[in-house]
């Protein structure tokens, strides 16, 4: 194997353990994060975000019906916008908790405009595009669907079985267990889908990229490929973090209706996901720990079934996103304030 790019001051290492492998880890966290879309990459500094997506080819467009191996290379597209968050203009806002609720709400919001973006993209010049009303729709319509998949749905099956149980911490035990399971099930049955293998693909090209720049190496598809495709701040792992937390949250309100259970853990889930925001913030940030590394264990290879090893030309895609960041702001050199509102996820 030819020897690893690695920074000069020691930002980036070859792990060599059981999630990493040989690749290359950056040792050091940057407030830049990013989200895979339809053939490209969303990349999110702290005062701008941008969008690179690959355009299909007329012909492709005409013909359709390719294999995805057979899809040719059309030109890289790049879109970008500035960031104002709204953490920085309210004070009690940034409180901790408070500031990971509206940060994730922020990155939703990022994350589905940026997902519009690469799918307009992808239509033909003479069909009509997508419009913001659809997609904010999709938000508020997969908001609800997770709340009822990961919350309402384990509770209410647990209820059916609270008199046998007959306990508040065998209730509290079985629906982390069912919760958890649901959410597994959920991840394995994505990674199965062949439609979304390019995203995942293109997911573990952002990652590799975000590395790249955190190790403060060149911005070249041939260096972000040695790095590894799992990330500590990966919204893989926090989602394992939230499924986890909900367990530790939820089990002191004992067994109350089924009614208040069921309202609890819809009311809850603002309280869950600030904790762990703070957690995920955490990881990242200490990421040499060794301790930090085995807790980071079990998220790390939930990634290996959202993430796909990319190609080269997929990482230019997320290098040119990660470029049109870096045209506008250097987030390596931000103030602690201006950091306020950071991409959580990577």
């Amino acid at each position: 194997m030819p020897d690893a790019p690695r920074s000069t001051d020691g930002a980036a290492v070859a792990v060599g353990d059981g999630a990493f492998g040989d690749a290359l880890v950056a040792q050091r966290d940057a407030p830049v994060g990013g989200q895979a879309v339809l053939e490209g990459v969303m990349m999110r500094g702290v005062s701008t975000w941008a969008v690179a997506v690959r355009k299909p080819l007329p012909e492709q467009l005409k013909e359709g019906g390719l294999e995805v191996d057979e899809i040719p290379l059309g030109e890289i597209e790049v879109v970008s916008h500035p960031l104002i968050s709204v953490l920085k203009k309210h004070r009690l806002l940034r409180l901790p908790l408070v500031r990971g609720v509206v940060a994730l709400g922020e990155s939703l919001g990022i994350g589905f405009k940026a997902l519009g973006i690469s799918a307009n993209a992808q239509l033909p010049e003479d069909e009509k595009e997508i419009s913001g009303g659809v997609w904010a729709g999709t938000v508020v319509v997969a908001l609800v669907l997770a709340i009822g998949l990961f919350f309402v749905i384990p509770v209410g099956l647990t209820s059916l079985i609270k008199d046998q149980l007959n306990s508040s911490f065998l209730f509290w035990l079985v629906e982390g267990l069912l919760r958890t399971a649901i959410f597994l099930g959920y991840l394995l049955a994505l990674s199965r889908l062949r439609d979304l293998r390019r995203v995942f693909e293109y997911h573990g090209a952002e990652h590799k990229t975000i590395s790249c720049y955190e190790a403060e190496l060149e911005l070249t598809p041939e260096n972000a490929q040695r790095f590894s495709r799992l990330h500590p701040r990966c919204g893989t792992s926090f989602l394992l973090v939230v499924m986890i937390v909900a367990i530790f949250v939820f089990a002191p309100l004992g067994l109350p209706a089924w009614y208040w259970l069921v309202l609890t853990r819809i009311v809850g889930v603002p309280l869950i996901a600030g904790i762990s925001f703070e957690l995920i913030k955490f990881a990242g940030k200490n990421r040499r720990r060794r301790w930090v590394r085995a807790v980071m264990y079990p998220g790390l290879m939930l990634q290996k079934l959202t993430t796909r090893e990319p190609d080269l030309d997929q990482l230019a895609v997320a290098i040119a996103a990660m470029n049109a960041v870096l045209a506008v702001e250097n987030p390596m050199g931000a103030s602690e304030e201006d950091r306020m509102g950071m991409e959580v996820v990577a």
